[in-house]
Order: structure tokens, then C-alpha cells, then sequence
């Protein structure tokens, strides 16, 4: 059913019916089945979840896919998400990175997904009053149930990622980044933004092993279709070369915004979210192209709008 395995991740985000407190539909689980049979015939076989994609209807969804089609557990690996609380009557949106919280937001996820364990627990976005010790016992707790067997972060930097590591018996395996060619500021602080907090972030990946994935990666479409009216002329320069790249390597446009993340030595591995099979084949053909030097440093001048300084 698979080719070779793609380096893509699709991102479940756009399943489960909708952003609404709408039960789960069976067109939204016939929906997951075309996104999940699309991704693997592309050679996709990681798809990234998180808990509060579609207030859980994302995970309810794909669980109910698998229950439908157990053989699909040994196609693919499952990572999600945890961390983020949305406005409840006992505040308002906030992080959490308490061992009570991750353990039962753990088991929810599982309960959704009807599976037994996850590959990859994320914690979603840093939380200001992580205990590392806490986060520590957890995934201890965790990874002894069998219920996850790795941990991965996402949208931290190097220092925090440090501190964590320091309190954890078991290593930081990713990091989820937006990261594209409207974000540019994990590139940009390390040539012009010697200040920055977040400086290192991508070194500090690499030295340690901490496989890099980019979320946002396609710009929302802004290179590969969506209309450009009213862009500045940054982006307009920039969707005209990504246009001459594709026609030049007989691929699609967001093949070449892909290819572009692809082709830095970290080994960043997008994330992509489209629900169409058309596009999900149109992304996939970034793993057949390895964009040149001059290549590169052409979108990245043209997308962050000046010359290198």
C-alpha cells in the first residue's frame, strides 16, 4: 500500500468535523479514511495529532478509522499533543505541564484513538510554571504503562529544552517549530538577532539529536495557489520563483516551499495539514527534489525581502 517512506508528517488538525461542539459525523470518519489512505500511498506514515485539534474530535475521529480498519495500526505511528487548557469556570486558557494533567490527558488521547500507546508524546507549548520534576515523574509514569515510548516538545528553545533534558531519564526525541518562508525568524536569529532567546535552538537540535519538525510549513497556501492581492512585493517575488522552480523540476508549488525546509541540514521534516488527496500527492514530490545552494538562498532573499547582510 506504501512507497518509500516519506520524511512529510501529516498534521490531523483539519479532521474531526470542525472547530464546533458538533458530534463526530460519519462523513468526518470517511474523510480521515481518504487523508489516511492518500498519506500512505504518498509514503506519509507519521500523523501528528494533539488533544485540542477540533476539541478532541480529531483524535475521536482517526480512533474511530482504526477501530474500522485495525490493520491500518501497522501502517502507521501516531504522536500527539497535551499541555494546552482551554477557558473552563476554573480559568482561562493556560498551559499545564502537571504530572496529574499530562497522565490524564495521556489516557484521554489513548481513549479517543482506541489504541494502547502513542509513539510520540509532545507537551504542546511551554508552560511558564513547568516543574521539570513533575514533567520528569510523569513521563517516567507514562513510558512504565507503555502507554507512550517517546517524548518530544514543541515551540520551545534551547534553554528550555536544556532544563527539561536535565530532570528527564529518557531523551528529548523532537521539536515541533513553525517554521516556513513567511517564518523566518529561526533563520534570521542567527545571522542578524545575535540577542535573541532563542538562539541556538536549531544547533541545539541538531548536536542532540532532536529530530526538527515544522508545523506551518506551507504559509497557508500563500506560495502554491491562494490569491495574491494586496501582498507586499516580497511575497508576490517570491510565489513567481517558487512558480519557475516547479516548472523547472516538474513538481508542484509546494513541492518547492517543502523542499526548501528539506534541503537545511537539520533535517526538518514539514508537517503538512491539507485534507485534499490532490494536494497531500503535490506535497510528497518535495522528497524528489534537493534544491541548490543558489537555489536556496534565492527563496530565502526574495521571502525575507533584502539582501544578506
Amino acid at each position: 500500500m506504501t512507497q518509500s517512506q516519506s520524511t512529510l508528517i501529516y498534521g490531523c488538525m483539519g479532521l474531526g468535523g470542525g472547530w464546533n461542539d458538533q458530534p463526530v459525523r460519519s462523513e468526518d470518519v470517511k474523510k480521515v479514511h481518504t487523508v489516511i489512505d492518500s498519506a500512505l500511498e504518498c509514503g506519509i506514515r507519521l500523523f501528528d495529532h494533539a488533544d485540542i485539534y477540533t476539541f478532541g474530535k480529531a483524535e475521536q475521529a482517526f480512533g474511530q478509522a482504526l477501530r474500522e480498519r485495525p490493520e491500518l495500526a501497522n501502517e502507521l505511528r501516531i504522536q500527539s499533543k497535551c499541555g494546552i487548557r482551554f477557558a473552563d469556570e476554573l480559568g482561562p486558557k493556560r498551559y499545564d505541564f502537571s504530572t496529574s494533567w499530562i497522565v490524564s490527558s495521556v489516557d484521554s488521547i489513548l481513549s479517543r484513538l482506541g489504541v494502547e500507546q502513542i509513539d510520540t508524546l509532545l507537551l504542546h507549548r511551554p508552560d511558564p510554571l513547568m516543574v521539570v520534576d513533575e514533567v520528569a515523574s510523569a513521563v517516567a509514569t507514562l513510558q512504565a504503562s507503555g502507554k507512550i515510548k517517546n517524548l518530544g516538545v514543541s515551540n520551545m528553545n534551547a534553554h528550555q529544552m536544556s532544563y527539561l533534558q536535565s530532570a528527564l531519564s529518557t531523551p528529548i526525541v523532537c521539536n515541533q517549530m513553525e517554521m516556513s518562508l513567511t517564518k523566518l525568524d529561526w533563520l534570521e536569529e542567527g545571522i542578524t538577532e545575535f540577542s535573541s532567546s532563542t538562539l541556538g535552538t536549531l544547533e541545539y537540535c541538531q548536536a542532540n539529536n532532536i529530530e526538527i519538525q515544522a508545523w506551518g510549513s506551507l504559509s497557508q497556501g500563500l506560495f502554491s495557489g491562494r490569491d495574491l492581492n494586496g501582498q507586499p512585493d516580497n511575497i508576490v517575488r517570491t510565489a513567481t520563483y517558487v512558480r519557475e522552480l516547479a516548472e523547472h523540476y516538474h513538481v508542484s508549488s509546494e513541492a518547492i516551499v517543502l523542499a526548501w525546509l528539506q534541503r537545511h541540514p537539520a533535517n526538518i521534516r514539514p508537517v503538512i495539514g491539507t485534507t485534499a488527496p490532490h494536494r497531500i500527492k503535490a506535497c510528497a514530490q518535495s522528497d524528489t527534489v534537493t534544491l541548490s545552494r543558489e537555489q536556496w538562498y534565492t527563496l530565502y532573499e526574495l521571502a525575507r525581502g533584502a539582501e544578506m547582510p
